[in-house]
């Protein structure tokens, strides 16, 4: 169809706006312009604009939505995300602060610590109660930095490589999205936490170190220099990043399975209890784990407890509980060019 050059000007800059406003604002924006182009009378020229005036409103609003306290993918959205991550990461890991002792000390001294039970009463009789939480500080800091980023980053790249997949491919390949977009994102995550776990381990496992992160980390800094602080960032990249792929993807893969064969309700239609209902469900697989090595039970626990919490706070702030590709490929800016012309 043939195109005034008013509305394409007018279409520009409606595209442009779309890709920091909800779909709903993108969906109205296309329908105005082809009620335009068609001579509709529904929208009229002259009509009062969106601050009283007369004239067309380059900037068209979104529809408000009680149901909803926060649009999908406006910068709000990722910063919800990050803040969720942040919560989720940093709390998890803070609790199992007492695993994670003795877990690293039987690595580093496996004669004297040989097993969970043994290692656990030399530490005891070593440190006493207090000391199952040495380098606490660290461990909040440092999986706090790593969650916000593992999390928000995961949202950003889901919906970039969905987009780059494009519409008739995003379903097929959402999988691959999924390790993508989490790999991408661990990458940066630790980045954030390499610093704190070097200093965290050191504390932990050095007998007469330091106390903490206050006297800690700047002992760590004068005997192994700034560089010194990720030291250990290819290893951890190399532990971290498949097991954020895995955990990511399936439990994307997990909630598809869920919402499609045990839950006979789309998820948007879901009240917050049921969605939050099928999110425990995979939650609690980690509390099966108390049989296994030490490494499974505390990263099942963390597993679970951070899906609940992130989901948890997601829905608390007025988003969707995780699970599906980014809906925003099939709208993109150059699918809706296309459709048009």
């Amino acid at each position: 169809m043939d195109l005034r050059d008013s509305d394409r000007h007018w279409l520009l800059a409606t595209i442009l706006y779309s890709e920091l406003s909800p779909s709903a604002t993108r969906t109205i924006a296309v329908e105005q312009l082809l009620r335009r182009s068609t001579g509709s009378a529904d929208l009229d020229d002259s009509a009062p604009s969106n601050d009283g005036r007369s004239g067309r409103s380059l900037f068209p609003e979104a529809p408000s939505d009680p149901k909803k306290k926060i649009g999908l993918y406006p910068p709000l959205f990722y910063a919800a995300c990050t803040a969720g991550g942040l919560v989720s990461c940093g709390l998890t890991h803070m609790a199992v602060t007492p695993l994670d002792l003795v877990k690293c000390n039987m690595q580093i001294d496996p004669a004297k610590y040989k097993s969970i039970l043994s290692g656990s009463i030399a530490l005891l009789k070593e440190q006493g109660l207090g000391g199952f939480f040495k380098g606490w500080v660290p461990t909040l800091l440092g999986y706090s930095a790593q969650g916000a980023c593992k999390f928000g980053f995961y949202e950003f790249f889901k919906k970039y490589y969905s987009h780059m997949a494009g519409p008739e491919f995003v379903e097929k390949y959402k999988t691959l999205i999924y390790l993508a977009g989490s790999a991408s994102a661990e990458l940066i995550a630790d980045l954030a936490l390499c610093p704190m776990e070097a200093v965290k381990v050191r504390v932990q496992t050095q007998p007469g170190f330091a106390r903490g992160l206050s006297d800690g980390f700047p002992k760590f800094v004068k005997s192994e220099g700034y560089t010194g602080l990720y030291k250990g960032l290819v290893p951890l990249w190399g532990r971290q990043i498949p097991y954020t792929m895995m955990k990511f993807a399936s439990f994307e893969t997990i909630v598809e399975m869920i919402y499609k064969y045990a839950i006979p309700v789309p998820k948007d239609k879901c009240s917050k209890t049921t969605q939050l209902g099928a999110v425990r469900k995979i939650g609690l697989w980690g509390l099966f784990t108390r049989g296994l090595p030490l490494r499974i039970v505390m990263i099942g626990t963390l597993t679970g407890a951070q899906w609940g919490i992130y989901d948890a706070f997601k829905v608390f702030v007025g988003l969707p509980t995780t699970g599906g590709v980014s809906p925003a490929s099939a709208d993109s800016p150059a699918v809706k060019l296309s459709k048009l012309t």
